[in-house]
């Protein structure tokens, strides 16, 4: 409509600029010639104008779009880094919740071997009271481990053979090592393997 309107001028100029010329009036003739330029250069101003605008218009939408994808971006960089904090969050949690069974299971444990120290004391004082033949330190120490392992041990065996049979709920297992041949450390682990924690 604009651009209507810009056509409708420039013909009534050019209608009065012929009006003006077949007058023959100079002083008049001039004045529409100034009057024609100046609006032309108006014309060439505003578009001048128009197209800058347009171009800044287009920078601008184009910078938006971009900081618009950055954002996202952003966005989803920093979803990614609250999932993971929340799977490590997870992750502590299940470890903390580990941790704090095994605590209580060692101090299940510890409860349980107090509890049995003490009745091995008990009976250290029964025997001690109750016995009126003295029994040799050797034999005593070797009925305590029977009632704490449940193995009963050959004697009249080479001193580098553990010899003997490990009785259990439902099966009697024997047992035959060379300490020679292995680690004192292995041997202590196989032996404590036969000794229940169910008291």
């Amino acid at each position: 409509m604009a651009q209507g309107r810009k056509f409708q001028d420039l013909e009534e100029t050019g209608e009065a600029l012929v009006a003006f010329i077949n007058s023959s009036q100079p002083v008049i003739l001039r004045r529409v010639k100034d009057e024609h330029q100046a609006l032309f250069d108006q014309h060439v101003e505003t578009k001048k104008i128009v197209t800058q605008i347009l171009k800044d218009m287009a920078q601008t939408e184009e910078s938006a779009g971009q900081r618009l994808l950055d954002m996202e971006e952003e966005k989803k960089q920093r979803e990614n880094e609250l999932a993971n904090l929340g799977e490590q969050l997870r992750q502590c949690t299940a470890k903390s919740q580990i941790t704090d069974s095994e605590l209580q299971f060692l101090q299940r444990e510890l409860e349980s071997l107090r509890n049995t120290e003490h009745e091995l004391q008990s009976l250290q004082n029964e025997v001690d009271e109750d016995t009126t033949e003295v029994i040799p330190s050797a034999v005593y120490v070797a009925q305590v481990y029977y009632l704490i392992t449940k193995i009963k041990w050959e004697y009249n065996t080479p001193a580098n053979i553990l010899k003997g049979v490990h009785y259990g709920a439902d099966l009697a297992t024997p047992i035959n090592i060379d300490t020679s041949m292995r680690p004192r450390s292995d041997i202590s682990d196989q032996l404590w393997d036969f000794v229940s924690t169910v008291w």
